[in-house]
């Protein structure tokens, strides 16, 4: 029997440790051909010497269980570096199918201590870094449609986080990039549908370097798969990633320890006319400050409610 995979090509950014390499590996047990991307810093705030040992590690470990894989130690924050990354794909394995963003840093600050070179940083590489990676692969997913002169396979993964759902005092940089990550992910759904690629985004929750001090109050199991493995994640990556996810895109999913939501975009929560040609300061006080009142004080996003999430984790 085929694997759900097979005869596909694929590239995970942020590949050389947790999430990534998680998801790279299940991507090659089901059949793709891998291009494991890593810059390899050693610090989760981009710090540190670029090393290809992460992604090289990653790839020898995918060829040793059978799989095809190489290494790509490109910065996919750079412009021209994302750019070499997609065409080391094409070049290797002569397509490009599949394009799972996956790398990120942190650099938590409260919003009144942050730094611009802080906020910068973050939103280079997660944001900008989605975009650069999207940009060329869909560049090439055109050119093959028009090509073919009808639709052709291409699925994009985006990694957001429960840090723009919910909200996460400490991180204004980062839950922002998230939410900017949605974004470009159901503009790119839209942009791409009619030449057969799907763009999707999720908001996994797990133990990796950079969460290992967000879930110390969740205590590792003794015996078994702990709960917040990555492991846990990957195998919806490679579902979306698969022809059988065809009908799924510009999705939001979150999933942690074998739970998977599907996150429905905003809807109206109440509705106020103005009486008049427009609105008064003593009409809006007399509709707006009522209705609030009657939620309990700092409430945020009703996501946080839906999901039992509480401020500060993802």
């Amino acid at each position: 029997m085929a694997l759900p995979l097979e005869g596909l090509a694929a590239i995970v950014t942020g590949a050389g440790r947790g999430l990534g390499r998680a998801e790279a590996l299940e991507l090659a047990r089901l059949g793709a051909a891998v291009v494991v991307n890593d810059f390899g810093q050693p610090g989760r705030d981009g710090s540190g010497e670029a090393s290809a040992t992460p992604a090289e590690e990653v790839a020898a470990e995918i060829r040793a269980a059978g799989g095809t894989s190489i290494a790509h130690t490109g910065d996919v924050a750079d412009h021209q570096q994302a750019g070499e990354l997609v065409e080391l794909a094409i070049t290797e394995f002569g397509k490009l199918d599949i394009l799972v963003n996956n790398a990120g840093i942190l650099r938590d600050r409260m919003v009144f201590s942050m730094t611009e070179e802080e906020w910068d940083s973050v939103v280079r590489v997660h944001l900008k870094g989605h975009f650069n990676t999207t940009r060329f692969a869909a560049v090439h997913w055109r050119e093959r449609s028009k090509a073919a002169g009808g639709p052709v396979y291409g699925r994009i993964v985006n990694t957001s986080s429960e840090a723009f759902l919910a909200g996460s005092a400490g991180q204004p940089n980062y839950a922002a990039a998230k939410g900017g990550i949605v974004g470009l992910t159901t503009s790119t759904a839209l942009a791409l549908a009619k030449y057969g690629v799907t763009a999707n985004a999720i908001c996994p929750r797990a133990r990796t370097r950079m969460t290992e001090d967000v879930f110390t109050v969740f205590e590792r199991p003794e015996g078994g798969l702990d709960p917040l493995a990555p492991e846990h994640v990957a195998p919806l990556v490679g579902y979306l990633a698969a022809p059988a996810a065809e009908r799924i895109n510009g999705q939001l999913l979150v999933v942690h320890g074998g739970m998977v939501a599907v996150v429905e975009r905003p809807r109206v929560a109440a509705k106020f006319d103005s009486k008049q040609d427009t609105f008064t300061y003593d009409e809006l006080d007399a509709l707006l400050t009522p209705h609030y009142a009657q939620r309990p004080a700092g409430e945020t996003f009703a996501a946080a409610e839906v999901l039992g999430l509480r401020r500060g984790e993802g």
